[in-house]
This record gives structure tokens, C-alpha cells and sequence, in this order.
């Protein structure tokens, strides 16, 4: 059951929603609190007058065991025994499922992320659109909505022309087909430092050869483009990313004149110095440019392309884009363009924007080829956390495929963490501390958790009408809170919801364990504490799988 749900439809009053109960600072004031101050200007009445008015109208029962109203707060006490027992029940006999709801049937929701350029390899920069994102589709899915990953690759554009005329005087096909997509960037890198104007002039005419179609030119893009998914996929396998469409740029180039032709036909577009715009001066904004005078096309021409070919193809609820929060103009623009087309669904277009994560050394060029690859991060992570493991259990065995595990855990989860709006500075001390707000704490916890059960050697079953302590009810219910906070990572696109969600249910489990005997106890305690590690245990291990991230039983 979630509580928060419970408490609002019982109040039924004034649109309470269960996101506006919250929990009180002091558990000794209640288990929830519904803060009055938001009300007061729909009621017309202090938050002290409506918060006694509403206690005085709601009817206790066997859920809500006691209600106050204190300083313009409603606090409500639930039945620790209720509570207690229909939660771990749940839990229990979910599982794997357990916070999963059909919330999204028959709705399907889009989402464009990582979208990696052909050519070059990942850095640190594209480490939070991707694992954002494919957080996002995990979450989704958990609710029930089909979703469609799409991988939106830059596959467009000069920089293609000018890799093949780097590859024609320097590259050699053995040696790029070994090397792969490092090979191929060395090429773009060395070009971009001994360009002059007759090498940009053949990088124009063998990116024309590929727009008309020549067969040369086109394969040895097509190469190019072989070797960068090939790569591209294993990083994505190791960080438990999915997609289900590379569709790209190129993707779009037929798909773009008719969009031209319907905003001229809607007389949205106009002639600026040669170039074809739609004015948005009117809306606060620059225009937006749809062609260049030289007849080219930009990106908002190829995206207005793909969000009609997308709402055509998939009928989606939300089209959501995780790209950085640098693109916010850029998005404004092309969602208004779509507006005034008359397109209704425009409003269904979200702009999931993120900061940008770097390492503490500085930011990264990829022209230039000062770059911090994301695979180096992930080895070097994993490095770091096998000496980790092996100093605190030199003894533990598949040390190789633990490390694996927390270091892929501590990347994600570093990235994760923080609010998605908020610029990161990546630091792998931090991310693989055993101590503070980091995912190997939390593995750590589900790790403790497991040997616990395993130790006990007990079937699990729990004790219909034991009543918990304080200590034990502060863990009940941050279980019970789960459902909602999935829901509520998903109604505010924030992942970081689950990631701080995790920390603070590990954090009550560690004091459950230091301060409550479990292998110890006797009787119905000992039985209602190993049910309470199980749930924990699948409650933890539910909120990192939608962060992408594993669970090792040992550490």
C-alpha cells in the first residue's frame, strides 16, 4: 500500500496528492505530515486554522492510528503492526516487481539519449545523457509504459568528409580495422591540426560524394560506422544500456523536405540574409534557422523531421531528449516551430536537460584530442575497486567479477546521484568510498543483508502481529516509500530520486543492524528481523537495477 496515496484520498480535499505528504524531520511528531502552508491561498485561511479543521474531519481507523495538528502541519501516526506487516508482505511476495507498476499501459514513451557521434569515442562528457537516460528507460519499464530507446547518432555533416580525406592520405585499412574507432579518431584529430584550405575544400566534395551517393564514399562511411557500433555497444552492454533504434541524422535526410514544404505551405517561413528562418522574435526568442543560404540543412531541420516521424511511427505520450542543458534554446526553438505548425502533441516533447560531468582535472576537447575516454574512467574504476575489495577481503572469492560490478556500480551511481540539472566533478576516491553517499555503500549494505540470510539458514516467514520498535518502523517505512518515489523519478524525469531513495533505506538498515540483534534474537523478533533484511535486500536491490547497477552477494 502506498501511505502517502492512502492518506490524500482521505483527506479528499483541496487536490492533496500523495507528493504533498511528506515525512516529518521528527518521527516522534508522526510517520507522515501533510505541510498546510500550500493550501492557505487556495482556502483563504492560515495554515494553523486548516490544519485544525482538517484534524477535527478525519475519521482514525485501523491504518491511522492518530492524527495532530501542529504549528499549520497534519501529522498522522500509522498502525505500526498494519503498516509493518502489508508492506513486508508485499514485498516479499513481489520480489523482483516489487514498486513496478502497469501505471503506463497502453502508453508509449520515447526517449532520445546518448546519441553518439560517428568516429569518436565516448568520453566522460557522454557518461550522464547515457546512463540518465537509460535510467530513465528502466524506470518506465517498471511502470508499465513501452519505451523506445532511440539513439539519435550524429551521422551527419562535414567532419565525415574530412575523415575520409584524412583516411585517403594517411590511413591504412588493416591497421584502422585493428584499431577501430582510436584509429579512426587519431585520423579526424590529425586532420583537424593540418587542415588547410585544399584539405577543407576535399573534405566538402567527399561529404557531397556522400549526400549524392557515391559507392566509395558511402562504404567507407558505412566502415566508419560499423567500427563505431561495435564499440559504442560494448560500452553500453557493460553499463546495462538498451536501445531499440540507432536511427540517426542520416536517417532523416529524405524526411525533411516535406517538413520544409508544410511550413511554407503555413507560411511560417521567411527569407533572412539568404537563409530560410522561422521568426520566433514574437515568443522571446532567435529565429530559428531551418536552411542555410547555401540550401543546407541544420539540426532543428533534421530534429523537426524526426519528432514527426516519431509521433507517426511509435503514437508516443512523451517524446523525452536527455541532452545538456547548453541545448535549452535549441529545444524551445524547435518545440515552438512544432507548436506552430499545429502540431498538438508538441506539448508532449520534454527537454530532459542535465549538467555536464568532468573529471578534477578539467574539461575535454575532442578535436584537439585532449580527451578523457569513459572507457579509461570505467577500467580505472574497476581497478581501483578490486585493490579496494582485495585490501578489506583479501580472502573473497570472484574478487575480478566484484570489482566489475561496484566499479560499473560506482560510475553509474556517481553520475546519478546528484540532482541532473547540477554540473559534476567526477572523483573516484569519492565514488568508491564503502562510507557515505555512494553506491558501494549501498551494495555493501545489500551484501550484509545477504549474509545475514544466509547465515540464519531460516525459511523466511514473517509474524502476522508483531508490533516493530521505533528503530525497525523507521525501516518499514522507508520501504513503503518506494512505489512513489519510482513514480515520482518518473513524473520529474530525476533518477537521482532512487539513487538518494537507496542511500537513505541502506543508512536505516545500518542502524537496524547495529542497534537490533538479528541472528541473536529468538522467536518471533528473530523472524520478523530476518523478513525485514529480505525486504531490504529486495528493495535495494530493485532501486540499483534501475539505475543500471548490480548487486554482488558478497563483498
Amino acid at each position: 500500500m502506498d501511505y502517502r496515496e492512502y492518506i490524500a484520498n482521505k483527506l479528499n480535499t483541496n487536490g492533496v496528492e500523495a507528493a504533498d505528504i511528506a515525512l516529518p524531520p521528527n518521527s516522534e511528531m508522526g510517520d507522515y505530515a501533510l505541510p498546510c502552508f500550500k493550501l492557505a491561498k487556495v482556502m483563504r485561511k492560515s495554515p494553523v486554522m486548516i490544519a485544525e479543521e482538517l484534524k477535527n474531519g478525519f475519521v482514525c481507523d485501523g491504518v491511522i492510528s492518530e492524527v495532530s495538528a501542529v504549528n499549520g502541519y497534519l501529522n498522522f501516526k500509522i498502525n505500526k503492526t498494519g503498516l509493518s506487516s502489508s508492506v513486508i508482505s508485499e514485498i516479499l511476495a513481489s520480489g523482483a516487481d516489487y514498486g513496478s507498476s502497469r501505471l503506463g499501459t497502453g502508453k508509449t514513451v520515447c526517449i532520445d539519449y546518448s546519441s553518439v557521434n560517428i568516429a569518436k569515442p565516448f568520453h566522460i562528457g557522454h557518461l550522464s545523457t547515457t546512463v540518465l537516460g537509460g535510467a530513465l528507460y528502466k524506470i518506465y519499464k517498471f511502470l508499465g509504459y513501452n519505451v523506445v530507446g532511440i539513439n539519435h547518432l550524429g551521422d551527419y555533416g562535414t567532419q565525415f568528409g574530412k575523415l575520409i580525406c584524412a583516411y585517403k592520405k594517411w590511413g591504412d585499412r588493416d591497421e584502422v580495422q585493428k584499431g577501430g574507432i582510436h584509429a579512426i579518431n587519431a585520423l579526424y584529430v590529425r586532420f583537424n591540426e593540418q587542415a588547410d584550405e585544399q584539405m577543407e575544400a576535399e573534405a566538402r566534395e567527399y561529404f557531397r560524394l556522400i549526400e549524392s551517393g557515391d559507392k566509395e564514399a558511402n562504404e567507407l562511411f558505412d566502415w566508419f560506422k560499423s567500427l563505431t557500433l561495435e564499440y559504442v555497444k560494448s560500452i553500453y552492454c557493460k553499463l546495462n544500456i538498451t536501445f531499440d533504434s540507432y536511427a540517426g541524422e542520416r536517417f532523416y535526410t529524405d524526411k525533411m523536405q516535406p517538413v520544409i514544404d508544410e511550413l511554407r505551405e503555413k507560411n511560417l517561413i521567411k527569407t533572412s540574409e539568404g537563409a530560410q528562418i522561422v521568426d520566433l522574435e514574437p515568443y522571446g526568442m532567435p529565429p530559428c534557422l531551418i536552411l542555410r543560404s547555401d540550401g543546407a540543412s541544420l539540426y532543428a531541420t533534421r530534429d523537426l523531421a524526426a519528432a514527426i516521424y516519431r509521433k507517426n511511427t511509435y503514437d508516443f505520450y512523451k517524446c523525452l531528449y536527455v541532452v545538456a542543458y547548453q541545448q535549452n534554446l535549441h529545444f524551445k526553438q524547435f518545440f515552438k516551430v512544432l507548436e506552430l505548425m499545429g502540431k498538438p502533441w508538441a506539448k508532449d516533447l520534454v527537454h530532459v536537460a542535465y549538467g555536464m560531468v568532468s573529471l578534477e582535472d578539467g574539461a575535454m576537447s575532442t578535436r584537439k584530442g585532449k580527451v578523457v575516454w569513459l572507457e579509461d574512467v570505467i577500467n580505472k574504476c574497476v581497478e581501483k575497486a578490486y585493490a579496494v575489495i582485495d585490501e578489506k577481503n583479501p580472502e573473497l572469492e570472484d574478487k575480478h567479477d566484484i570489482a566489475q560490478t561496484v566499479g560499473l556500480g560506482a560510475v553509474i551511481f556517481g553520475a546519478l546521484y546528484n540532482n541532473k540539472i547540477k554540473d559534476v566533478t567526477f572523483s573516484y576516491d569519492k565514488v568508491l568510498s564503502f562510507e557515505g553517499e555512494t553506491s558501494v555503500y549501498v551494495q555493501y549494505t545489500c551484501a550484509r543483508a545477504n549474509s545475514v540470510l544466509a547465515k540464519s539458514g531460516k525459511k523466511i516467514e514473517l509474524p502476522p502481529e508483531y508490533v516493530p520498535n521505533n528503530v525497525e518502523f523507521e525501516v518499514v517505512k522507508a520501504l513503503a516509500a518506494f512505489p512513489q518515489t519510482v513514480c515520482d523519478a518518473a513524473e520529474k524525469y530525476e533518477p537521482s530520486l532512487i539513487a538518494r531513495y537507496a542511500v537513505d533505506l541502506a543508512q536505516k538498515y545500518n542502524k537496524f543492524y547495529i542497534e537490533c540483534k538479528i541472528l541473536t534474537a529468538e522467536g518471533e523478533v528473530k523472524d520478523y528481523r530476518l523478513a525485514l533484511t529480505k525486504a531490504v535486500h529486495t528493495a535495494l536491490s530493485n532501486a540499483l537495477a534501475l539505475l543500471g547497477i548490480g548487486v554482488p552477494e558478497k563483498m
